[in-house]
Formats: structure tokens, sequence, C-alpha cells
């Protein structure tokens, strides 16, 4: 008789996250937790061919098998890619003049004063 391991599984819109705490046989893969959760029931727009999946924040496959404690996670996708955020962030402080063209850092006030 296998033995019985606690698992949960999470997963978060913007507007309503949820913890689902799953007991199920050892061996048991991702895709088998997350199977027994239901949680594909609350959030039927959750794809898991597509959505990248992880335990404790490491992307898992669906195939590994998970371990007494494990805390598996379904991602969403991202809206917009975070280095791009931040180049445009930054190109838009230098010409707003917020930041040194050269060093991307803050201006400095003295700097091309003469005394």
């Amino acid at each position: 008789m296998n033995r019985v391991i606690n698992t949960e599984v999470a997963y978060a819109e913007p507007e309503k996250q949820s913890i689902i705490d799953v007991a199920i046989g050892e061996g048991a893969t991702v895709k088998d937790v997350i199977d027994a959760s239901k949680i594909t029931d609350l959030y039927p727009d959750i794809d898991l061919e597509k959505t990248k999946v992880g335990i404790w924040s490491r992307v898992v496959k669906l195939t590994d098998v998970v371990a007494d404690g494990d805390r598996i996670e379904i991602y969403r996708p991202l809206i917009a890619d975070p280095k791009e955020v931040r180049k445009r962030r930054a190109q838009k402080a230098v010409t707003e003049g917020r930041a040194d063209k050269v060093t991307g850092g803050r201006p400095n006030p003295l700097k091309g004063q003469n005394d």
C-alpha cells in the first residue's frame, strides 16, 4: 500500500487566488496532483499543455514525481516581457532627463558646471 503524501496546488489571477490541499499516494506526478485538485474546474482557462508549472518556484514537467509537502504552482503567461518593460522605462527616464544618457544613473547636477 502506498503511503499518502500531502501537497498543495496554487494558482492566482489578479482578482482571485486559490491554494488547494491534496492528499495523494506516493509516486504521484505533478499532473496527477493537479487533476486530483480539480483546480481546472475553478479556472477552466488553464491549459496544461501550454502553461508552465513548478514546485516551489522551480519549473518542472508534468511527469515529475512529487514529494510530501510540495507546493505545485501553475503559472500564468506573462503579459509583457519584463526585460522589455525595464528597457522602455530606462529610455523614458533618459528622454525626460531623469537619467544620465551615458551611465543610465541619476544625472549629476554638478556635471557641466564651470567654476
